[in-house]
């Protein structure tokens, strides 16, 4: 499933390229677009932890005023852990001795919101909230086998972000944001639990 999202979101991403700003100002002149390369790390758990740039999103929303957009979004964040070997404690007097490697997929989307503070301007910072859900899957691999739990929840993400536009004028260039996420998925996994998933991260894009 990751890799066909990645070939899906990467193929979305070239059309949306090589669109020509002007034939994208004809036809949606007060909606605007964004994908970036997505870097982020989970915090409040140790489950899988390590910082990660392994994501991606996809943005677009529509002009209500100058300053208010509203929209929607999908994006996507892999993150791991190798742990060395230890003896886990299971269920039912068992015992497991592994090395292993945690990993935590998350897709969330719904509907964004933006304020935008400087309209038509090279630089257009704005601050944003995204609400939606999010399913999300935590696995532990070790030897040849992955055991793994799947889950769905609430998700809710402010951010800031700023849009740099060379030329106001054509309406393409580059995307910098910085993001929290708070999700409810919790899962069980051997002898581990993740009650809510946390991250702090940025984004990289284009935007149009």
């Amino acid at each position: 499933m990751k890799k066909s999202l990645h070939i899906t979101l990467a193929a979305l991403a070239v059309l949306l390229f090589v669109a020509t700003p002007r034939a994208r100002a004809q036809i949606l002149p007060n909606a605007y677009f964004n994908v970036d390369w997505q870097m982020g790390m989970p915090i409040g758990n140790d489950f899988a932890d390590d910082f990660s740039g392994w994501g991606m999103q996809v943005e677009g929303g529509y002009f209500l005023t100058d300053q208010i957009t509203i929209g929607g979004f999908l994006n996507y964040q892999t993150n791991f852990k190798k742990l060395p070997r230890q003896t886990l404690d299971l269920a039912g007097n068992q015992a497991l001795t592994t090395s292993q490697k945690h990993a935590i997929f998350q897709l969330p989307f719904g509907v964004s919101s933006r304020y935008i503070f400087l309209k038509d301007s090279m630089f257009e910072p704005y601050a944003g909230l995204k609400l939606g859900a999010s399913w999300a899957q935590i696995s532990s691999y070790y030897y040849v086998y992955k055991q793994y739990t799947d889950s769905w929840g609430f998700y809710l993400s402010p951010e800031v972000g700023v849009s740099i536009f060379p030329r106001p004028d054509m309406r393409f260039g580059f995307h910098v944001a910085m993001f929290y996420s708070y999700a409810t998925n919790s899962s069980d996994l051997l002898s581990y639990s993740v009650d809510g998933l946390q991250n702090f991260g940025f984004r990289v894009g284009i935007s149009f």
